[in-house]
């Protein structure tokens, strides 16, 4: 055959090949997390097949063309009997945990920096009721929410706390359960597939219409200087993250709800620190067993 007929194929390679090493080491951190929770790969990969043809259907249709089962079973490689077993609705449960999850950040931020709600000290404690009282604070940031559902989350995670007198405490500065397994996995999906979707756009479209993406890293830094450089981390990041929202708060339609013809977009910056101990690899096969 002659090559030269095909100019693009090596590198049309290249590029499977590091997708290919990009994917694996994409997985491994995340099988960490399926493997602790005893989720197996059979699992694993239904969940994969659905979001395949589900991605497929949504965002790959041709022109003018309805998505149709066949053209998501020739996109994924899956059979068109697979590919009609697969349509199903979307977990609903999942869509209720992130619906919390953005509401109950929407009422903490609003909490840290309005001056209602915060006297010189910081985050004052709050009286359920009252013109400045969590419930206005509800009101204000989690639109028609009951009180008392976004109380009881806020407690339930470890966010705020209940004092003798009934006022309430600000624990945390932001929504991170510290009880809540199921919702902190719900946080892995929403925030590694928007670092996913950011990436995937600068792929296509970085040189005309990029997004912020990037990230610092030394490689032997010695481990007693990891304490200090978490906690300086962790309040520059901070800082940053409370002056994005009080800009972003200001031009939030939700406090504009009657206007219902401004386009509407969910936009937002996340800021993570990682550390990894670099030493020996232990053999991936212990002695005695049969490779």
């Amino acid at each position: 055959m002659n090559w030269d007929k095909f100019p693009n194929m090596d590198f049309d390679l290249r590029l499977q090949r590091g997708l290919q090493r990009a994917i694996e080491k994409l997985l491994r951190p995340l099988f960490r997390v399926l493997i602790r929770h005893s989720m197996s790969f059979r699992s694993f990969e239904e969940i994969a097949k659905r979001a395949y043809v589900d991605v497929a259907l949504r965002e790959f249709s041709l022109p003018g063309k309805k998505p149709s089962i066949s053209r998501a079973a020739v996109l994924s490689g899956l059979t068109r009997k697979e590919v009609q077993s697969l349509l199903i609705q979307r977990d609903a449960e999942a869509e209720e945990v992130s619906d919390r999850y953005n509401r109950a950040t929407r009422v903490l931020t609003g909490w840290l920096r309005d001056a209602d709600f915060r006297d010189s000290d910081g985050p004052r404690p709050l009286a359920i009721d009252g013109e400045h009282g969590f419930a206005a604070l509800v009101k204000r940031y989690s639109g028609d929410m009951p009180v008392r559902a976004v109380l009881d989350e806020l407690v339930r995670v470890g966010a705020v706390g209940r004092r003798f007198d009934g006022q309430l405490d600000l624990l945390t500065p932001g929504y991170v359960p510290s009880s809540s397994t199921p919702d902190k996995i719900a946080i892995l999906g929403s925030d590694v597939a928007s670092l996913i979707d950011t990436i995937d756009h600068n792929l296509e479209h970085g040189h005309a219409d990029p997004r912020f993406q990037r990230k610092v890293m030394y490689d032997a830094i010695p481990v007693s200087a990891l304490p200090l450089f978490r906690k300086m981390s962790a309040e520059h990041a901070q800082a940053l993250l409370v002056k994005l929202d009080q800009w972003l708060s200001e031009r939030d339609l939700d406090q504009t709800p009657d206007d219902t013809t401004t386009p509407r977009a969910c936009v937002g910056m996340g800021i993570y620190y990682f550390e990894q101990r670099l030493e020996t690899d232990p053999p991936l096969i212990a002695e005695g067993d049969t490779p």
